[in-house]
């Protein structure tokens, strides 16, 4: 995750706030013949933003807008991407019928908010496109049937970088937002795809799903059980994110695997694992020690211990198993957020991808 700058952050705008601008933009050209430069147009929270036109193409029967997607001060994928919109008009009450162009993904697998066959143009945004569509064609006294065409610019490559892939989202991006605003390191792009990943689990039948702090814990865990990418989600520092949504929409066995830090976290209870948002208790740590056999100065040498890697290397010297303890207290805090009935396994795994530390089935 990228810095955090200081001061106050600035808010951005989501790639369906910007698709609702394009749209906006282009339907009022083709009613009116002009395209309003800057575009404004009202999300559903009532905030008014205006968006400067980069493309604005009339031709017989279409007209393109485009603008770019600015995230303010979140680290977006999409900061600064092209997102362009042509519309034509439709069949005779045919409403607003959605179209992936370049760069926009089409989703192939169940359990998303877009059934499999349609593009990757999540609820809401179609919604405020629409909305957009319906107003602008009631003051020009026109109909409102058309066909919109949203891409997205180098679209295909971002969507490498991010979990579409994963989701069955084939091609390119989503468009997404719910509020049409982005705040700033709220991480909700990322705690949203962990969602999406288990619905699309549980929609394809998967009964085991596995979280992990990093990429190479993710491929130890994964070969470990033998899962497929679809059961792999991508929980990163957002335990929390990932169980509490597990308890509503349970599957019958998780693993969580991870580096032994961020685990220790685990154990002591916080559901954030990011070093900006919580820290290893090392009390606690040295407790643990002690739980886990180890003799007065083991449990010493770990309270006074640099970094939790170094308190596993003391313990691992005189082969005190502390990993497989802290495997055990983090299991215990997971479960107490999970719903009952699900069997979870938590998994320590070391920079190299050895595993140091197991608890469960």
């Amino acid at each position: 995750m990228a810095h955090k700058p200081a001061g106050p952050l600035r808010k951005g705008w989501t790639t369906g706030a910007c698709a609702t601008a394009a749209t906006t933009a282009a339907f009022t050209a083709l009613a009116s013949g002009r395209f309003p430069d800057p575009v404004t147009i009202t999300l559903p929270r009532g905030e008014e933003p205006s968006f400067a036109l980069v493309r604005a193409e009339l031709g017989e029967g279409v007209a393109t807008a485009s603008v770019i997607k600015d995230a303010g001060d979140d680290p977006d994928i999409t900061h600064g991407a092209e997102i362009v919109v042509s519309v034509r008009p439709g069949a005779p009450g045919s409403g607003a019928v959605f179209v992936a162009g370049s760069g926009v993904g089409m989703v192939t697998k169940p359990g998303l908010p877009i059934p499999a066959g349609q593009p990757a143009i999540n609820p809401r945004p179609r919604e405020m496109m629409a909305s957009a569509i319906a107003q602008i064609a009631a003051r020009h006294g026109i109909a409102g049937d058309v066909v919109i065409e949203v891409s997205v610019t180098g679209g295909a490559a971002l969507a490498e970088k991010t979990w579409n892939p994963r989701l069955g989202i084939v091609g390119g991006l989503s468009i997404l937002g719910t509020t049409g605003v982005v705040i700033p390191y709220s991480c909700s792009a990322w705690i949203h795809s962990i969602h999406r990943g288990i619905d699309v689990a549980r929609a394809t039948g998967a009964t085991h799903v596995a979280g992990a702090t990093g990429r190479t814990s993710e491929l130890t865990v994964q070969k470990l059980f033998g899962l497929d990418d679809s059961a792999m989600l991508d929980m990163g520092d957002f335990a929390g994110g990932m169980l509490k949504y597990l308890r509503r929409h349970p599957v019958p066995r998780v693993t969580i695997g991870g580096g032994f830090g961020k685990l220790v976290k685990l154990a002591q209870g916080e559901m954030d694992l990011h070093s900006s948002r919580s820290q290893v208790d090392h009390a606690m740590l040295a407790v643990l020690a002690r739980d886990a056999g180890g003799d007065a100065a083991l449990v010493d040498a770990v309270a006074a211990a640099g970094s939790a890697g170094e308190a596993l290397g003391l313990a691992l010297e005189v082969g005190v198993p502390l990993a497989d303890t802290v495997a055990a207290r983090a299991r215990e805090a997971a479960l107490a957020v999970l719903s009952g009935g699900v069997a979870l396994d938590v998994v320590i795994i070391d920079r190299a991808g050895a595993i140091v530390g197991r608890a469960g089935p």
